[in-house]
């Protein structure tokens, strides 16, 4: 049983390095360092990119320490040749190609939570509402199977075209849609394709499309252990914490991506908790993300 718990854990640490890229974080710094060179208009040095390490190391560690906490770390300061002064350059839709965005303190709490779960042996399935490429589902569905913990299923909650455009007044000035971030908009079949990547597509992975006010209410979901949001708006975020949070068990999990990042979410939360007169206490997890587990209804 020992080794089987070593050998689970150390299956789980090589799914999360490869859903952040941390294996390959060398390739993420050379395409930075080359699109910023094009960007700049400057010649790219075939050197750098052969090694990147040496010769641009701190680059390389700007990169490692975002990915760390789940930063922005597509976004370079240039210099313009013509009247010297600095200007934001946004690289994202050109360089940000892992499956996972949250970084590495973030998919460590989803872990930590389910080791709770395990533990505890607290019912029902999985859920992250707002997955884009899919990896912390993957990683959901992968702890399942490391630890054989069957009769459980993964939902994989999107609308799978992006966020949705502002239309609360809560949410305005924070326009994420395909028009606007076209990174975020990431199809069902992308999706699938990355869980079938990994080994994990099965019928134990549920998948819910749509705008979550279409899509949540009415899902099939009856018992909750983990519920992790990351919906970035407050219509979003309402939406799922409306439509699931009575489904999420006592002793379980309700994890929010984007608390510290976007105050419409923050808002959300807050309002939300306020309403339902819920006094578990707030836990951080990294600058932007937050959980508690839930004590009752």
């Amino acid at each position: 049983m020992k080794d089987e718990a070593e050998l689970a854990r150390r299956y789980l640490s090589l799914l999360k390095s490869s859903l952040l890229n941390e294996l390959y974080l060398e390739n993420d710094a050379r395409m930075l360092y080359v699109f910023s060179r094009i960007a700049a208009g400057e010649s790219i040095d075939a050197s750098a990119v052969r090694d990147i390490a040496d010769r641009e190391p701190e680059l390389l560690e700007f990169v490692r320490h975002a990915r760390e906490e789940g930063r922005p770390w597509w976004s370079i300061s240039l210099r313009s040749k013509a009247d010297g002064q600095a200007r934001i350059v946004n690289l994202r839709n050109l360089c940000e190609f892992t499956h996972t965005m949250v970084g590495r303190r973030r998919i460590d709490n989803v872990e930590q939570c389910l080791d709770v779960i395990r533990a505890d042996n607290i019912p029902g399935d999985l859920i992250e509402t707002g997955v884009w490429r899919g990896g912390v589902t993957v990683f959901m569905r992968g702890y399942l199977a490391a630890y054989g913990m069957e009769g459980r299923s993964v939902w994989v909650a999107d609308s799978f075209a992006g966020l949705p455009k502002p239309s609360v007044a809560q949410d305005e000035g924070y326009d994420f849609s395909e028009e606007k971030v076209p990174v975020l908009a990431v199809s069902e079949e992308e999706v699938r394709s990355n869980f079938r990547r990994y080994g994990l597509l099965d019928d134990r992975v549920r998948f819910l499309k749509g705008w979550f006010r279409d899509s949540l209410p009415m899902a099939p979901v009856k018992q909750l252990a983990l519920l992790r949001l990351d919906g970035d708006l407050y219509e979003s975020t309402m939406d799922a914490l409306n439509a699931l949070y009575a489904k999420l068990e006592p002793g379980g999990f309700l994890i929010v991506d984007d608390y510290g990042d976007f105050q419409p979410c923050r808002c959300a939360v807050d309002e939300f908790r306020s309403r339902l007169g819920i006094t578990d206490p707030i836990q951080q997890i990294d600058w932007a993300g937050i959980f508690w587990r839930k004590s009752s209804f």
